[in-house]
């Protein structure tokens, strides 16, 4: 594959897969189990056993979203690694990273819904923990979005998408070292994942558009 003209079929590829990690992560995170992780741990406890199947779904679609974001790593690497192989390496493998520790997370979350009769609060540290794991991922991640964000750069993308990528990083790990090192202030911090939203979306939508890189 030449650097220049990377496969049309595999950059919309690119673009589906990524689609389907927004539309799982967005619907697993906020509308399934979001609502069911509100309040003191003894409410959070009696929503998850009125709504196990809720749960349960929410870790499906999680599983979903891993597995294709680690696709979606992979065709990303396939696509980029004429442009710049060490780079292009580095943001597989911080993506691998990435999906690692939120698959790691997910078994802590599973691991939830057994806890919850004899052991309540244990159910809910579980899925403290499965958040832990998701934040340090993001750390990841946001790695990986400054460096995805530079290579793209390098191609057809808009300079708005590229640079919208890395803000998105930059939000990324702002909110997760946030998250470990300043908890009181990562609830002021959340409106700033709008950017990561419309970001990524436009660099859905352009590569499942375009067929463009």
């Amino acid at each position: 594959m030449h650097a220049a003209h990377p496969s049309p079929v595999l950059t919309r590829c690119a673009g589906a897969l990524y689609l389907v990690i927004i539309l799982c992560g967005l619907t697993a995170e906020l509308l399934l189990r979001g609502p069911l992780l509100q309040g003191s741990p003894t409410e959070i406890a009696a929503a998850m056993t009125a709504h196990l199947p809720q749960l349960r779904l929410s870790l499906l679609a999680d599983v979903i979203m891993l597995l294709a974001d680690i696709t979606l790593a992979l065709v990303f690497f396939s696509l980029l690694r004429d442009r710049a192989p060490a780079l292009a390496r580095a943001a597989l493998v911080f993506r691998l990273g990435q999906a690692v520790l939120i698959g790691a997370s997910l078994m802590a979350l599973a691991s939830a819904p057994a806890l919850l009769d004899d052991l309540p609060r244990m159910a809910v540290h579980l899925t403290d923990m499965h958040a832990l794991g998701y934040d340090i991922g993001l750390i990841l991640f946001g790695v990986n979005s400054l460096i995805m964000a530079y290579l793209l750069g390098l191609g057809a993308t808009p300079r708005i998408i590229t640079l919208g990528i890395a803000a998105a990083g930059l939000v990324y790990l702002t909110g997760s070292l946030l998250r470990l090192t300043a908890p009181g202030l990562s609830a002021t911090f959340e409106p700033a994942y709008l950017v990561c939203i419309l970001a990524e979306s436009a660099l859905c939508l352009w590569l499942l558009i375009t067929g463009r890189i």
